[in-house]
């Protein structure tokens, strides 16, 4: 990596930080039903996006075995962004 994205992710990683902050007690406290049903729907849809990604990659990969190296890698990186989704549901609730 180069010294110029280093930075740029550094600083990203900064932003990002207030999205951590927690709520106060009360406003926690009525979404102690909300929680279960956003990581049911978080994880269903997930898995969903995930299933239709792997079979689009596939049927790439069976139709042109010569971009099965860059079909692959993209499809790694596709799963981890819809991963991050559900994890991203996980933490905020």
């Amino acid at each position: 990596m180069t010294l110029k994205t280093l930075a740029i992710v550094a600083a990203l990683m900064f932003i990002a930080v207030p999205v951590f902050a927690q709520e106060s007690g009360a406003a926690a406290a009525g979404t102690l039903l909300a929680v279960p049903f956003a990581m049911a729907i978080a994880s269903s849809l997930c898995g969903l996006a995930q299933g239709k990604a792997i079979a689009a990659a596939v049927e790439g990969m069976a139709r042109n075995p010569g971009a099965a190296g860059p079909i692959r890698i993209t499809l790694i990186l596709g799963l981890a962004f819809i991963e991050s989704l559900a994890l991203f549901t996980l933490i905020k609730t």
